[in-house]
């Protein structure tokens, strides 16, 4: 899959997880904003990251700035 067309590949919660990530939000913070439990937070990580084939989710991060700059949550 090419990264550039990986939102298409997200879920809806993934895709507000990782605009939580590029704002540079914790697990914790994440959980909090979203109401969600800190082991589902990370399971949408693990998918994200398995999705785009990243590593880690600075990369994460980095790819939601240059792909989704309109993907604000919780402003």
């Amino acid at each position: 899959m090419d990264r550039s067309d990986g939102a298409a590949a997200l879920t809806s919660k993934e895709r507000e997880v990782a605009a939580c990530v590029a704002r540079g939000m914790t697990t914790r913070e994440i959980s909090t904003a979203l109401g969600r439990s800190s082991r589902t937070v990370e399971g949408h990580l693990k998918s994200i990251l398995a999705k785009l084939g990243f590593s880690c989710p600075t990369r994460i991060a980095a790819w939601w700035t240059a792909n989704e700059p309109t993907g604000r949550v919780g402003t």
